[in-house]
């Protein structure tokens, strides 16, 4: 299996590693556009990354991959899904992972870590807005892990 990505996404590789797979990292090249040429394209239409490729299996977006895994791979390595246990929170908490945690926690992994390693400037009220908006998701979080069973566990 091949993943084809620009730098290291730590939850791919917690989830291949969890699952004890091997698999081959490919780097793409997003300085010289690779990621807007075919073949890149065959595999992810938006050109973005990351992509990745199972035999005959073609994915493209990141929370689509490591549940493919997950599911793919069920017997292989640490069990990743709960059978038997309701499956309606976890898919509520996976939606406010995408939804709410994401766009700010995402947004200032940009201002704080990759705007500097571009040499370009921070932009002190955008890290302002996220860290507050990501601290009220965070406060929802803790309130509501304290309150119900997550995961079967």
């Amino acid at each position: 299996m091949d993943l084809f990505s620009q730098q290291l996404l730590s939850e791919f590789f917690a989830c291949l590693y969890e699952k004890e797979l091997e698999f081959e990292l490919v780097p793409v090249d997003m300085g010289s556009g690779e990621h807007k040429k075919e073949p890149y394209l065959s595999l992810n239409p938006f050109g973005q990354v990351p992509a990745f490729e199972h035999g005959d299996q073609k994915l493209f977006e990141s929370r689509a991959i490591t549940q493919y895994i997950a599911h793919e791979f069920a017997n292989k390595g640490t069990k990743l899904d709960c059978p038997g246990q309701p499956i309606a929170p976890l898919l509520v908490w996976k939606e406010v992972e995408a939804h709410q945690f994401d766009p700010p926690a995402s947004k200032l992994n940009w201002e704080l870590v990759f705007k500097p390693m571009f040499g370009t400037s921070t932009d002190t009220a955008a890290v302002e807005e996220n860290e507050a908006k990501l601290a009220k998701v965070l406060d929802v979080y803790g309130g509501s892990f304290v309150s119900i069973q997550v995961l079967g566990m």
